[in-house]
C-alpha cells in the first residue's frame, strides 16, 4: 500500500469492528491518521488523474483507509462493507467505478449507432422520425452523464446523472405515448408529401404533462434538504414499467390486440416484428432485476449495478432495429382508416 501507516493503524484497531465501513472507528481513526500525516501544510501531491478528477488530499485518505480495511477483512475470512453505501471498487485513472464508466461508454455508443441508422434508413417525411431522434440525443446525453458520475460520485455528478437518466425515461414514454396512440402528426395520404401535417392537440397537451411533472420532479429533488433516493427510484421506475407495459400491449399476440398499431389496418393486424416489442419487454425486465442482486464487486471492480449497464447496451441495439422495422411497415404509407 501507498500508506504504511494506514496498515499500522488497521492493525493496532483490528478489535473495532463495526457493521458499515464508513461507520466503523477503525475506519473514521484511519482517516483521521492519514489526514494529519498527508493532509497538512507539507500535503502529499496527487497524481494528475487524480488532481484531474477532482481528488482531494481527504478523498485520497478515505479511499486507501477503504482499501486497507477491506484487504484486511478478506484475509482475516470477514465480509467485504460498503462506504458511503458502495461496494470498494478500484480506481483507475481516477475513475472510482471504471467499469461502470467502461460500459456507460458502451451504451453511448449504442444510441449513437442507433441514431444513425435511424437518420439514414428512415424517411425524413416520417412522423415519428424527430421523435425518435430526439430521445436519442436524450439518451446519449444521459449516458455522458452516467459515465461522469461513475468517474467521481460528487452531489452536482451524480443530479446531473439522475436528472438525465429521468429525463430520457420521461421522453421515451412521450414518444411511446405518441406512436401508439397516433398523437403524431398525422401525414396527408402519403409520407412523401412536403406540406406540414397539422399538430394533434393531444399531443401538445401530452407534452404540456410531460415537461410540467419532470420540472416538478427535478424541482422536488433539488429544493429538498437531501436527496430523496427513494422517491427518485420509485418515480423512474413507474415511468418504466408504464413504457414497458404500453409495449407489453403493442405486443399483444392478434386475436387480443387492444389497440390499433397502424392505423390504417384494423386491430388484429401484426406484422411478425412486433413479437420484438414483447422480447423487448422481457429483456430489458431482466437486466433491472440485476440491481436486485447486490454483491461485493467481482476482482474490486464490475458489480451488479456494472452488470446492469453492460446488458443495456445490446438491448438498446435490439430496441433500434425494432424502431426502425415499425417505422418501414408499408401501412404507414397508406390513409387513415
Amino acid at each position: 500500500m501507498r500508506f504504511p501507516t494506514i496498515l499500522i493503524v488497521c492493525a493496532v484497531l483490528s478489535s473495532v469492528y463495526g457493521s458499515s465501513g464508513d461507520r466503523s472507528s477503525i475506519y473514521v481513526r484511519c482517516v483521521d491518521s492519514c489526514n494529519l500525516e498527508h493532509c497538512g501544510a507539507l500535503q502529499s501531491p496527487l497524481s494528475f488523474a487524480l488532481r484531474l478528477t477532482r481528488w482531494s488530499c481527504t478523498d485520497n485518505c478515505k479511499y486507501q483507509c477503504m482499501h486497507a480495511i477491506t484487504e484486511r477483512d478478506v484475509d482475516q475470512g470477514r465480509p467485504v462493507q460498503q462506504y458511503y453505501g458502495k461496494w470498494p471498487f478500484w480506481r483507475f485513472a481516477g475513475m472510482q467505478e471504471p467499469a461502470s464508466v467502461a460500459f456507460s461508454l458502451l451504451n453511448l455508443w449504442a444510441h449513437a449507432r442507433g441514431a444513425s441508422k435511424l437518420r439514414t434508413k428512415i424517411s425524413e417525411t416520417h412522423p415519428m422520425r424527430s421523435y425518435y431522434l430526439t430521445w436519442s440525443l436524450v439518451s446519449i446525453n444521459a449516458w455522458i452523464w452516467s459515465s461522469v458520475f461513475h468517474t467521481r460520485d460528487l452531489p452536482i455528478t451524480e443530479k446531473l446523472d439522475y436528472f438525465s437518466a429521468a429525463l430520457a425515461i420521461m421522453y421515451a414514454l412521450y414518444y411511446t405515448i405518441t406512436r401508439l396512440f397516433h398523437l403524431y402528426a398525422q401525414p396527408q395520404g402519403h409520407l412523401t408529401l412536403s406540406a406540414k401535417p397539422p399538430q394533434s392537440p393531444k399531443r401538445k397537451l401530452l407534452a404540456a404533462v410531460c415537461i410540467l411533472l419532470y420540472i416538478a420532479h427535478v424541482s422536488y429533488l433539488s429544493l429538498l434538504p437531501r436527496f430523496d433516493y427513494t422517491y427518485n427510484m420509485v418515480f423512474n421506475l413507474t415511468l418504466g414499467l408504464l413504457h414497458n407495459a404500453l409495449w407489453g400491449i403493442y405486443a399483444l399476440p392478434a386475436a387480443i390486440s387492444l389497440i390499433h398499431r397502424f392505423p390504417s389496418r384494423p386491430k388484429s393486424f401484426r406484422p411478425r416484428f412486433v413479437s420484438r416489442a414483447g422480447m423487448f419487454v422481457i429483456l430489458t425486465t431482466a437486466a433491472t432485476a440485476l440491481e436486485l442482486f447486490d454483491f461485493p464487486p467481482w476482482g474490486m471492480t464490475v458489480d451488479a449495478h456494472a452488470l446492469w449497464h453492460l446488458s443495456t447496451a445490446p438491448i438498446a441495439l435490439f430496441w433500434y432495429d425494432f424502431l426502425l422495422e415499425d417505422s418501414r411497415d408499408a401501412s404507414w404509407r397508406e390513409p387513415k382508416a
